[in-house]
């Protein structure tokens, strides 16, 4: 069997380093903006959770659609919304007006939605058994993302006839540029998945098999393995990575500086073991795989525990980014293995609502959580997490599927 993944995962890989840059770029700046701007303090951090509201709302709704008029036109759709984001998230800034800046958060929210299929169509160009391979490369691409989404305010700066508008804050002028550079990058992404990227079409027989109900199909153990590997491990994600900047530097006092970096080094730890994370699945495979995640979170938790220096946040979050890693591109390279390939938006679909529907509930309640209850009741619920995944291990304890022959019946 050929071990070497098509050209097209390159490409895909090339429109997630591009499109996600939008993440990075308004986690960094929504809050300072928002606390600049916000009508109350209390909504500081509002545009933040905007994106990731658009992000949940959407996912479903974008599957759909993929379905219906399939993935190139609407990963095409996608960049454009982002280009538009940019745009009136700089409108916004110019104005002082915080409403159209949430607004320009929750279009960004959308386009994240139909960036995060990128994985899918990787997976859907290979065999079973590279469908981990695939979904790692595209991962990878996050570590382009999350250098060049912050950088984009550096170079803000310096956009030409940037010295024609002028912000409601002079402090902004950077973070106007920014999302202008932002606007430039998806317009790049659009054009690339128009002129490089075709719709897989499907194999003799694939789309003609008839489409059992979703619930016939999560009638299946390994199923929700898949999903709940990657949906509780995007919610603990989010969960620790939104209170530890909190918790270290307002409630414990690190400095800002020690602060980026640990949430750097979580960042780079959450992408770079893609570039071995896909290879043990196809030596271990998926269970062992998201096993060995929740091992990782297992000792980020208790590590956590045991203190509140500098280095306890440092190894705590970049297990917190291994552990990550290790059940999302399990959780996803065992999804196509659920199901047969006409029925792969439907599940898709609800993957997604699961996976990012609990992400936006983890990161909208973890500021809340740390303020009323503290750092350790923050580690105590996340736990709850890891035992979800430790339960669904225990019941897919005799096996996986290892083609989707297997659940063809």
């Amino acid at each position: 069997m050929a071990s070497r993944l098509p050209a097209t995962v390159y490409l895909l890989m090339s429109l997630q380093a591009l499109s996600m840059c939008i993440a990075p770029l308004y986690f960094l700046t929504g809050g300072l903006v928002g606390n600049d701007i916000a009508p109350r303090p209390g909504l500081a951090t509002l545009p933040i959770a905007m994106v990731i509201i658009g992000t949940a709302v959407s996912v479903v709704g974008v599957t759909r659609l993929m379905a219906r008029v399939g993935r190139r036109a609407v990963f095409a759709l996608g960049s454009l919304l982002g280009s538009a984001s940019g745009v009136v998230a700089a409108c916004a800034l110019v104005l002082g007006h915080f409403g159209l800046f949430c607004t320009a958060g929750l279009v960004a929210g959308i386009s994240i939605a139909a960036a995060q299929q990128y994985r899918f169509a990787a997976i859907e160009t290979v065999s079973p058994m590279l469908a981990g391979k695939a979904a790692s490369r595209v991962l990878l691409a996050g570590l382009v993302a999350a250098y060049l989404g912050p950088e984009l305010v550096v170079w803000g700066g310096s956009v030409p006839g940037l010295e024609a508008l002028t912000p409601a804050i002079d402090s902004h002028r950077p973070f106007v540029g920014a999302f202008l550079l932002l606007s430039g990058i998806n317009l790049l992404a659009m054009a690339i998945v128009l002129t490089g990227y075709r719709n897989r079409h499907a194999q003799a027989g694939e789309e003609t098999a008839e489409a059992r109900p979703l619930a016939t199909i999560l009638r299946q153990r390994p199923i929700w393995l898949a999903i709940i590997a990657s949906a509780m491990g995007y919610a603990m994600m989010s969960f620790m990575m939104t209170g530890t900047p909190l918790n270290m530097h307002a409630v414990n006092g690190h400095s800002l500086l020690d602060t980026k970096w640990v949430i750097q080094s979580h960042i780079v730890a959450m992408y770079a073991p893609a570039l071995f994370s896909g290879w043990l699945i196809t030596r271990l495979g998926h269970r062992t795989v998201i096993a060995l995640g929740g091992a990782a979170y297992l000792v980020c938790l208790a590590i956590a525990l045991s203190g509140q220096h500098l280095m306890h946040y440092w190894w705590a979050m970049v297990l917190l980014g291994i552990g990550w890693n290790f059940m999302f591109v399990g959780g996803t390279a065992l999804l196509p293995l659920c199901h047969r390939p006409s029925e792969r938006f439907r599940v898709q679909s609800a993957n997604e609502f699961a996976v990012f529907g609990s992400q936006a509930v983890a990161a909208l309640s973890a500021g809340w959580v740390v303020n009323l209850h503290g750092w350790d009741a923050m580690v105590g619920l996340s736990f709850l997490s890891v035992l979800a995944v430790c339960l669904v291990l225990w019941i897919n304890r005799r096996g996986l599927p290892r083609s989707e022959a297997a659940v063809a019946g």
